[in-house]
């Protein structure tokens, strides 16, 4: 927050004025909702990084009330300096692309910073030319285009799509790092409003055969990524995407159309869908075999771990933030489950050994994320800060040993367990979970 200058008393002396200043003095100040934010530790950092930098800048832009403003244009754009971007991994074909998750705000991500996750590219195709096989046990084998798909009623729903690897960068013990983002940590996780037809819709019409269970989707990119998805989720909530907030899915997501699966692991969620074939077991693809598996910790694997469980994490404060003075923060994060909605969250600001329970922001949706709040004093003491979440079901996000106990160490999937930053005396942010196993 930039400080103002006031007159004092209507004399010549100036007085600084500052909302930290405020906050200090202003009783109730907290309760107001007037905690120090993302935005305080951003703009003390900005300070701190180049303290000559606005006096070297010179005078500041034309007061915008006496100078026109631009044109109309076909396509917005966002304003200077609101450049949030998505973390490339590496530049190969089978390679992901972070959300940036600590700099949004609200739950839907903006459609360019959906998280990306490709096996063999992003495949160039035309709309105009793609088509969808629906055959096996039917009664009707039939050939669908997107004309053909858009024919039937359509429908729309907000959910999170989310990587099963999604956290494998702070999992290992041996490993576990320090200086991570939450967008390193958890940047495999977007939130969109999702349109298209239901598949439920498209299996009536071509009259699914007794006996069937299973169907097998198959993507039209170069790794031909298949997947196998029981007839039951199939003939729920499963739909047949082609729009994505608002507009034509994005080619990173699918274009012209993928499955989506709302709760499920994102790998099942087949992009640049092409074929579907109505089987009545699972087809044990290459991608469900040697992938997408979680070994056990008594030798054994777990198959078909399809739902995303009760997760969340606090992406403020979070490396590489600094809380430049005590008092009054707001802790801010993400919370969401794969089995419904979310009823509480969780923070605990010593540790793991009291947790009180966080504001959590509505519409509180099935299978979408929330956003939660918490009002902390920090007394300026070294702590760890931890959020956990509790789902429709009960299910509580475990700790990290409570998963190691159950699965083991070895799983790369299905990382839900609570996270953990430490707030060190000088206020730098680091990630903690290390300081806990």
């Amino acid at each position: 927050m930039a400080n103002r200058d006031t007159k004092a008393n209507g004399g010549g002396e100036r007085a600084r004025f500052t909302r930290r200043g405020w906050l200090a003095t202003a009783p109730g100040a907290a309760v107001a909702g007037l905690a120090m934010t993302r935005s305080d530790a951003l703009w003390n950092q900005a300070q701190e990084a180049s303290p000559a930098a606005a006096a070297a800048a010179g005078p500041g832009p034309p007061d915008p009330t006496k100078v026109p403003g631009r044109f109309v244009s076909e396509v917005g754009s966002r304003a200077p300096g609101e450049e949030p971007r998505r973390l490339v991994r590496s530049l190969a074909l089978s390679s992901s692309s972070r959300t940036p998750i600590h700099e949004l705000q609200g739950t839907i991500t903006p459609a360019d910073l959906h998280f990306e996750r490709h096996h063999a590219g992003v495949p160039e195709i035309a709309a105009e030319d793609h088509e969808l096989l629906v055959h096996g046990m039917v009664e009707r084998p039939m050939v669908f285009r997107m004309a053909d798909l858009k024919r039937y009623p359509q429908a729309s729903r907000i959910c999170f799509l989310e990587c099963s690897g999604n956290g494998g960068g702070a999992y290992s013990r041996n490993r576990m790092p320090t200086e991570i983002t939450a967008q390193q940590l958890d940047g495999l996780i977007s939130t969109s409003e999702w349109t298209g037809v239901m598949l439920s819709t498209i299996l009536r019409e071509v009259g699914v055969r007794p006996g069937a269970s299973w169907l097998l989707a198959e993507g039209g990119d170069a790794a031909v990524m298949a997947r196998s998805v029981p007839l039951e989720k199939a003939t729920d909530d499963a739909m047949l995407a082609y729009g994505q907030n608002g507009e034509a899915i994005r080619p990173e997501q699918g274009y012209p159309v993928r499955l989506l699966l709302p709760g499920w692991e994102g790998n099942a969620q087949v992009k640049w869908l092409r074929r579907i074939e109505v089987t009545d077991r699972p087809t044990m693809t290459r991608d469900e075999t040697s992938r997408y598996t979680d070994p056990l910790i008594d030798g054994t694997a777990r198959q078909f771990s399809f739902v995303m469980d009760a997760k969340s994490v606090i992406t403020f404060p979070s490396y590489p933030y600094v809380l430049p003075e005590r008092g009054w923060w707001e802790i801010s994060g993400l919370a969401w489950t794969g089995r419904g909605r979310v009823t509480r969250v969780e923070v605990s600001t010593d540790g793991g050994r009291s947790w009180t329970p966080a504001q959590i922001e509505g519409p509180v949706l099935s299978k979408s994320t929330v956003r939660f709040r918490h009002l902390w004093r920090w007394d300026g003491r070294e702590t760890l800060i931890l959020s956990r979440a509790t789902d429709e079901t009960g299910y509580v996000q475990p700790t990290v040993q409570q998963l190691w106990e159950a699965r083991g160490e070895r799983t790369s999937y299905h990382q839900n367990h609570q996270r953990a930053w430490k707030i060190a005396a000088d206020g730098t942010v680091t990630f903690g979970l290390g300081e806990l196993v």
